[in-house]
């Protein structure tokens, strides 16, 4: 299988269980709920999406013949020491995201994370997985180390998912322009939900890319 990758460049985790830790990101092209194009926002699943995922010209982006060559590219921007981390992301991972992919980066030393909206199955082997729902839609994958949901989603209130075996539940505060309320909101949601934690975008925050 060839792979379609917008992007791959080296940071820092930026919210969420893992947030401040290292990371290759490996973001694919393309989504199941959002073509991208500003002109089907309104239109889209997903309205609120703040990433750049239309085809493959991102830094790093292009496409890859087959697995080891991309495990390759990953690897390629690790820069030695530590534990060898790599965030499958979108657009959607699971589109693309195979069996043949994970057990190439695992035999490169990496521990493999997914970022997913969790409408779509996973390979076996990953080895974290971070589902973000979306509301208007049903989840394929129920069970995970993180649920991590934007708030407020009409149509996807958190009550609707704390019976999913995921070991840690998070709220985000969805980034418009009333991120302040929704904010606020969360910290209220998450003293009186005490199941919940909260997670903040701490690279945008900190201009990490």
């Amino acid at each position: 299988m060839s792979y379609a990758v917008h992007s791959l460049f080296y940071t820092l985790q930026g919210e969420g269980a893992r947030s401040g830790r290292p990371a290759v990101f490996l973001r694919f092209a393309g989504c199941n709920l959002w073509s991208g194009r500003e002109a089907d926002r309104a239109t889209a699943v997903c309205t609120f999406c703040d990433t750049d995922f239309v085809g493959t010209g991102g830094p790093g982006g292009g496409r890859f013949a087959d697995a080891p060559e991309l495990a390759a590219a990953v690897a390629a921007w690790w820069p030695g020491g530590g534990e060898p981390y790599v965030v499958c992301t979108g657009g959607e991972p699971a589109l693309q995201l195979d069996a043949a992919l994970v057990a190439a980066l695992h035999a490169r030393g990496f521990e493999v994370a997914v970022e997913t909206n969790g409408t779509l199955p996973l390979p076996a082997g990953v080895d974290w997985i971070c589902v973000s729902p979306k509301a208007g839609t049903e989840l394929a994958i129920t069970a995970g180390d993180e649920l991590k949901l934007i708030y407020p989603q009409p149509g996807a209130e958190p009550q609707r998912f704390t019976h999913l075996a995921f070991r840690r539940f998070y709220l985000q505060p969805l980034d418009d322009n009333q991120r302040g309320a929704h904010t606020r909101a969360v910290l209220d949601y998450c003293r009186g939900h005490p199941q919940w934690w909260l997670s903040v975008q701490i690279h945008k925050d900190l201009g990490i890319p």
